[in-house]
């Protein structure tokens, strides 16, 4: 039985009209089959900063009109949503990460332009000397997988690659873009370059071992009180296999059973809330921050749903 209900997506769509800005309002027009991929290019435009990056909160924790790495990696989760990832659009975006390339190939998550803006109090710019692996193992990956070809991806594949074989100890939001980037470089679609199947599932299966060995992953949702968030993540910020493998199709699918994503996959239907839309269980750290957090979020849900339902 489909987990998505005629009920539950007009909830959603009505919570994302009420609260959503522009761009959530085009992609949710997209998600349910009447949007229009230009206008959401131009929304999405609203954020563009004059040296091809990203910024205007299109990432809600990052403020200010100075464009981040994360911001950048932001504006291609929005662009493969929605199909529209193609080289003309990231041309320019890959010339913008190679302006702020560290000598390993990666790209800090953070610059120092974000100490200037409003932020939460946990947040500081990050070591410039070196790439972070949450934004550059997502961002390459976003590109791998609709085949962009620019000579930044070579070096960011390469220092993904790297980094993630040495890695020992991770947290769930790097697990995720570290996903991102398996799953791309494990499908050969015929203009990926950097294919590798075999190095892929051996490296997903690893990480896998040591997301389930270190507890980085709720696995009862009904009993949270056995698992203690990550060190710097909120009371209550759980991840669960679906924030993991939001899709059938990902390597990270095979770290659970059927009974762990079932159970995962219910207890994200039960987070929709009364106005329709899902919350967010990271530190609040203004006020505004929920309102403008809550229809990305929503609009994840949905989307790990549906594809989880088309599997079914």
């Amino acid at each position: 039985m489909p987990r998505i209900t005629d009920t539950m997506l007009e909830r959603a769509a009505e919570f994302i009209w009420l609260q959503g800005g522009a761009l959530d309002q085009h992609r949710m027009a997209l998600f349910l089959g009447d949007g229009d991929r230009d206008a959401l290019r131009t929304a999405l435009a609203a954020h563009r900063t004059a040296d091809g990056g990203f910024a205007y909160a299109i990432e809600p924790d990052v403020k200010g009109p100075e464009p981040q790495p994360l911001s950048v990696m932001s504006a291609l989760a929005v662009l493969d949503e929605a199909d529209a990832l193609d080289q003309a659009a990231a041309e320019p975006i890959c010339d913008w990460l190679t302006r702020h390339t560290t000598p390993d190939g990666g790209v800090p998550d953070l610059l120092p332009s974000i100490a200037a803006y409003p932020r939460p109090p946990w947040v500081e710019p990050s070591p410039q000397d070196r790439g972070g692996l949450l934004t550059t193992a997502r961002t390459t990956g976003l590109l791998l997988r609709h085949g962009i070809e620019h000579p930044w991806i070579d070096g960011a594949t390469a220092f993904c690659r790297k980094a993630i074989s040495a890695l020992e100890t991770t947290h769930p939001y790097e697990v995720f873009s570290i996903v991102a980037f398996l799953d791309s470089v494990s499908q050969d679609r015929g203009h990926n370059r950097h294919h590798d199947r075999d190095w892929a599932a051996a490296e997903a299966e690893r990480i896998g071992a040591l997301v389930r060995d270190t507890g980085l992953v709720l696995l009862d949702p009904a009993n949270p009180d056995r698992l203690t968030p990550p060190p710097g993540y909120a009371i209550a910020e759980f991840s669960f296999p679906c924030d993991f493998a939001p899709s059938p199709q990902s390597l990270a699918a095979e770290w659970f059973t059927e009974e762990e994503m079932r159970a995962a996959l219910d207890h994200l239907v039960s987070e929709q809330r009364e106005d329709g839309g899902w919350p967010i269980h990271y530190r609040i750290w203004s006020p505004a921050i929920e309102q403008q957090a809550r229809p990305g979020f929503t609009l994840a849900a949905l989307r790990t749903l549906r594809a989880w339902d088309q599997s079914a």
